[in-house]
């Protein structure tokens, strides 16, 4: 079983064998929350190119054109069969390679062509022919030709720059990236050995979590009390309470009807006492007026008025004699008093107690049921630790540790002979890059001087020495592409074959999987297994466990035991049995078995409430006390008489009459002090408590009656269904005891088949070999590098073209064209002056074309 795994890491890291996230239990109670310790694993899950990405997108695109087939997953299918049989299928290979191909045929033809063709063009220049003679003709878009051959040659070499760079870039790429891959091998190894040594610390995890488990379990038999007898509260709260907060509140009213009635009664007793003194003292004050309104001096003019006018006002000071008529409340004041004999608040208090007391005889009545389970859970942790030893996983891992082992020595000892080969590469490619960077070079340099150097008044022959430079560069340039071209374009096509194969055939369907789905063909690696993987690990090659599952397991991060299947070999289901261990605890928790009694109000208190009902309050003549509480106690608001009075008696003559009516307004400024507030004060008072006896007396036998309806309802509720819901209770403590153990030991099942010894560095280890240190490091690259190689390379063949044609242009000729005659051509002469050419015998020079 372990040499699957090993198969895996073997694949990834050496090439020399076939080849997260973690999933959630939608069954798993949520009653109580597990979580194996988190391992942290150093290898990243996924490797970024960075901003050269780009350039890989490039060749990707490039690679999809030549090649824009699906991966052949038959024709790869039938290879590998028929390649048992040593017949192949060549046609079906032919086809699916036809893009590369051709590519390749176009390569060869480059290879073949182009020294053929430099061969042939050095000779023609030696035999002056190919624009080999030192004579340029004249033409007449001579300037325009000569713009145009410059900016073709510059573009082309322009674009030639951009593939060295390219050529450069995946070069360096390669070296940088075999620099890192020790540091990667490390990284995945320290990764796949953290898996190894994490394993056993896993299995003691989930042992420990079972004390914690029957911990939890203990907390709630010792609090059964609150648990059990708590839940069984709550159900009976909603029913029982709100009627014993209603009856709580009646005897609260009850006291302060007393208190209502207390108060009303004793101000009813003060406001008759306060009005007979009130009316006593006005009856003096207006005998006093009257006196003094005798005074001679009223009947003389002006003074006559103000008496008449004084004495006309008499008749308001009187008190008002209906508050002296109001009744008394005694006869309803001694009913509440004879209510108020039975301890209503008492009897409220009794029917809480009874409820509080639930949780204590709960726990009272259930002492010999908690020692029993707690008997039960102790004897279950032995077996959970039994199974748990017998585990397949501590076995293959060991066995997987020498696989690792052993791969990690292959790696150490091989890859300095890696980095070797990697330098000659680089080397090898840096001088590719620097041969082709030196070609254009001698471009870029002659279109420089050319174009720097060139005279528009200096004749082919007299071109100056740096423009003949210019012209120079251009040819040796020309020289080095036929030279060297060939050569270049052999290793493009070499790298291009092998690079675009393994890119298509191996990095591609590797990050689509579809190379897995080749691997998972029915009696492909193994024609008497129907899948290899169920095979080699039980024996049962039709048991469907195949490449892709397994490596999709292990991404997801997945345990060993689900992922490669080992309920196969050792169920952990039957060996746990959580039924048994289930059935153990929940024979216990039948016997669990509780009585309860609880007391309301009883007929003592039912009677108190009805007599309550009857005490008359609600039936008295509100209206009567507060129409008296909204009257003066006196007809005319006394103060402002009083000043009213002194004012009249200031404009009176000073004298006798003035000094005794300011005397009476003084007298009736004190009685209203000593008499008219007290009596306000009483009325405010007896305002107060009409208005609490009248808010409690409106609807008072109603809500008795609807108070005494609810204490029936709730008194059934509790004889008919205090059975019910202790037995629903008791169920759901039940319930919830064994959840923990159920819960746990799905939790241990979940953990161990997909938790523990998580394959995830395995399938990293993969991804590292294939995806990275492969295709990520050495692919890309080597793609990269003949894509800007071979771009560069075919461009080469247009800047040659255009270096011959624009070296005429720039090199300084032998001979140039002349004219017999310069009187037939006159615009000639004139368009051209000393730009245009002139007639080389006039200056005795020998022109091979006269001669001719």
């Amino acid at each position: 079983m372990a040499l699957v795994l090993g198969s895996l890491l073997l694949l990834g890291l050496c090439g020399n064998s076939f080849s997260g996230g973690q999933p959630s239990s939608t069954d798993a109670p949520k009653a109580w929350n597990y979580e194996l310790p988190a391992t942290n694993y150093e290898t990243q899950d996924s490797h970024t190119a960075g901003p050269i990405g780009i350039l890989f997108e490039l060749v990707h695109i490039f690679l999809y054109v030549v090649q824009p087939r699906d991966f052949p997953e038959d024709t790869l299918r039938k290879v590998i069969q028929k390649a048992r049989e040593s017949k192949i299928d060549y046609d079906k290979i032919i086809y699916y390679e036809a893009g590369i191909i051709l590519c390749s045929v176009l390569g060869l033809l480059f290879i073949i062509l182009m020294p053929l063709v430099g061969y042939f063009f050095c000779m023609c220049r030696c035999c002056n022919k190919c624009g080999g003679e030192m004579h340029q003709r004249q033409k007449e878009n001579g300037l325009f030709l000569r713009k145009c051959f410059a900016i073709s040659l510059l573009v082309i070499c322009i674009i030639i720059s951009i593939g060295i760079f390219c050529g450069f870039v995946a070069n360096h790429q390669v070296r940088t990236r075999i620099k890192r891959s020790r540091k990667l091998a490390d990284s995945n190894f320290k990764d796949l050995r953290t898996l190894l040594n994490e394993t056993p610390e896993q299995i003691k995890y989930i042992l420990a979590q079972y004390n914690t488990t029957k911990d939890k379990a203990f907390s709630d038999l010792n609090s059964i009390n609150s648990v059990l007898g708590g839940g069984i509260l709550d159900r009976l709260r909603p029913n029982i309470i709100p009627v014993l907060d209603e009856i709580k509140s009646m005897a609260t009213a009850i006291k302060e009807t007393k208190e209502a009635l207390e108060n009303m009664n004793s101000t009813l007793k003060s406001l008759h006492q306060q009005s007979t003194q009130l009316s006593s003292s006005l009856t003096s004050v207006k005998t006093s007026l009257r006196a003094s309104l005798n005074d001679p001096l009223c009947s003389v003019r002006p003074s006559s008025e103000t008496c008449n006018s004084i004495r006309l006002s008499l008749s308001q000071l009187n008190s008002n004699p209906e508050l002296r008529q109001l009744p008394s409340v005694d006869a309803e004041l001694d009913k509440v008093n004879n209510v108020l004999r039975t301890d209503l608040d008492g009897l409220v208090q009794q029917g809480y107690q009874s409820l509080n007391d639930i949780p204590d005889r709960v726990q009272s009545q259930t002492k010999t049921v908690v020692a029993g389970i707690k008997r039960v859970l102790n004897s279950i942790g032995s077996d959970i630790h039994n199974v748990t030893q017998h585990l397949p996983i501590q076995d293959i891992l060991s066995e997987f540790s020498v696989y690792v082992n052993n791969t990690e020595s292959y790696i150490h000892r091989n890859l300095p002979t890696l980095e070797e080969y990697d330098s000659y590469w680089w080397l090898g490619g840096l001088v590719i890059c620097s041969l082709l960077t030196l070609i254009v070079i001698f471009y870029y340099l002659g279109l420089l001087c050319g174009v720097c150097g060139y005279d528009r008044h200096a004749t082919p022959t007299t071109r100056g020495c740096v423009s003949n430079t210019g012209g120079v560069f251009l040819m040796v340039g020309v020289g080095l592409s036929f030279l060297f071209c060939w050569i270049l374009m052999i290793i493009v096509v070499l790298t291009f074959v092998f690079g675009a194969n393994v890119e298509k055939l191996i990095c591609e369907p590797y990050t689509s999987k579809e190379l897995f789905r080749v691997l998972d063909t029915p009696y492909l690696l193994n024609e008497d297994w129907e899948y290899y993987l169920s095979g080699k690990l039980f024996n049962k090659s039709e048991m469907k466990l195949t490449f892709q599952q397994v490596y999709s397991d292990c991404k997801k991060n997945r345990g060993t035991y689900g992922t490669l299947h080992l309920e196969n070999s050792f169920d952990i289901s039957d060996y746990l049995n959580i039924n048994e261990h289930t059935a153990s605890i929940s024979s216990e928790l039948e016997s669990l078995k509780v009585n309860l009694n609880i007391f309301l109000l009883g007929a003592a208190g039912r009677k108190s409430l009805q007599d309550f009902a009857a005490c008359g309050i609600d039936r008295m003549n509100y209206d009567t006390y507060l129409a008296q509480t909204g009257k003066s106690p006196a007809g005319v608001n006394l103060l402002s008489f009083a000043y009213d009075l002194e004012a009249k008696a200031n404009s009176l003559p000073p004298g006798n009459l003035r000094n005794s009516l300011k005397r009476d307004a003084q007298t009736i400024k004190t009685i209203h002090q000593q008499r008219v507030l007290p009596i306000e004060q009483s009325l405010s008072t007896l305002y107060q408590s009409v208005k609490i006896l009248q808010r409690t007396g409106n609807g008072l036998l109603e809500r008795v009656n609807r108070i005494l309806a609810s204490l029936d309802f709730a008194q059934n509720f509790i004889t008919n269904n205090i059975s019910s819901v202790i037995i629903e209770e008791t169920k759901k403590y039940r319930k919830t005891i064994i959840g923990y153990f159920e819960h746990y030991m799905q939790w241990i099942e979940f953990s161990i088949s997909e938790k523990v010894a998580s394959c995830k560095p395995v399938a990293t280890a993969l991804d590292t070999a294939v995806d990275v240190f492969l295709c990520s490091y050495i692919i890309d690259p080597l793609n990269l590098f003949w894509f800007g190689i071979g771009k560069a390379t075919v461009f080469l063949l247009p800047a040659l073209i255009f270096a011959v044609k624009l070296a005429k242009y720039y090199r300084r000729m032998d001979s140039e064209d002349v004219y017999d005659d310069v009187e037939t051509i006159p615009m000639k002469n004139m368009e051209n002056g000393n730009n245009g050419y002139h007639k080389d015998h006039l200056y005795g020079i020998h022109n091979p074309v006269m001669t001719r």
